[in-house]
């Protein structure tokens, strides 16, 4: 008889300040990303000229910059917007600048993991532990919420005081593209008084991956999912309603070593979120899988009204439809692997 799999739910890892840190550092699935594996696109002559000044960018902190007074660095870090549409190839020029700088140097991370780390570490501590950093980069800077937007302004103020250089890229909804595609403005408008340092790069062109809205998948009988997960060393199999009852207690700036060591992540009962503190835990639990690019397998109905139509017409929408676009490529690869 199979053994049954472990769940998420067992797991409360207790992750120290240094390994957080360790953590930020590009995704798995941008991890060889370089600037020579860039293409630009002939068609869209800004993407050479980003490519080109972000190589500059990276050449320029290759040398420690002076200090000066009080340990501060005495010229003016760099600071870069990335800014463009969905699938232009920012985060790969990001992930790349962040790699040529060196992980001993850089900071990578999403705008959702930068607050997570002010949230587990506080936020004096946090400045410390990245104003050593040359360079630290925020991947999808979000707009969505003021109370964030603020704590983040006020993070990069401290840290380019102290002489570290900026980057940054974020997104604009799929049917916002066109008229209004671009979100410099509203960014610019939101870091307030670090507006005037950032240097915006525009960065053109269609989506390369010819991204879509992200469509509803049904997910598969829990029995079905269940035995497939007992036949996967390092599977993990939870109830839905058990999981979001189980991320309500481990703070968000854990879940990606809530993800040690699984190679599948199976979850049975799959149905609609109905809370939306829920909703957004979620959010960052895909975003983990995703980036530690772990399969899932979904029971239940899958991510068919996962979030409801409130949800995804309100302020975090483009949260919803990530994780949704995310899930659906996660479950897609669940189901090849295991054969389902």
């Amino acid at each position: 008889m199979t053994a049954p799999c472990a769940g998420l739910t067992a797991r409360r890892p207790q992750v120290p300040a240094d390994r957080l840190l360790a953590g930020f550092v590009p995704p798995r699935h941008f991890h060889e990303a370089s600037f020579d594996s860039y293409r630009p696109d002939p068609e869209h002559p800004s993407q050479e000229r980003a490519l080109t000044r972000v190589r500059q960018v990276a050449e320029e902190l290759a040398t420690p910059r002076r200090r000066g007074w009080f340990g501060r660095r005495a010229s003016t870090p760099a600071a870069i917007y990335l800014d463009g549409g969905f699938g232009v190839g920012k985060t790969h020029l990001l992930a790349a600048l962040a790699r040529a700088v060196g992980p001993e140097h850089a900071a990578y991370g999403t705008f959702v993991e930068y607050t997570h780390l002010v949230g587990a570490l506080g936020f004096a501590p946090t400045v410390r532990a990245l104003s050593h950093r040359r360079l630290v980069c925020i991947d999808e800077f979000e707009l969505d919420d003021p109370g964030d937007t603020v704590l983040m302004s006020r993070l990069l103020r401290e840290l380019a005081d102290h002489g570290v250089a900026l980057a940054a890229t974020s997104n604009t909804l799929p049917e916002s593209l066109g008229e209004g595609r671009f979100a410099a403005e509203d960014f610019l408008r939101e870091i307030q008084a670090l507006a005037s340092r950032f240097e915006v790069l525009r960065v053109d062109g269609p989506d390369y991956r010819h991204r879509g809205a992200p469509h509803a998948g049904p997910g598969l009988p829990d029995d079905v999912v269940l035995e497939a997960a007992r036949g996967v060393p390092g599977a993990t199999c939870d109830r839905f309603g058990d999981l979001l009852e189980h991320l309500r207690g481990v703070h968000p700036s854990r879940y990606g070593a809530l993800l040690d060591g699984v190679t599948l992540a199976a979850v049975t009962g799959t149905g609609p979120v109905d809370d939306q503190a829920d909703a957004l835990r979620l959010v960052v639990l895909v975003d983990r899988l995703y980036d530690r690019d772990v399969p899932v397998l979904l029971g239940g109905t899958g991510t068919a009204g996962l979030f409801d139509d409130a949800m995804l017409r309100g302020g975090y929408r483009k949260k919803y439809l990530r994780a949704l676009s995310r899930l659906g490529a996660l479950a897609d690869q669940g189901r090849a692997e295991t054969g389902r």
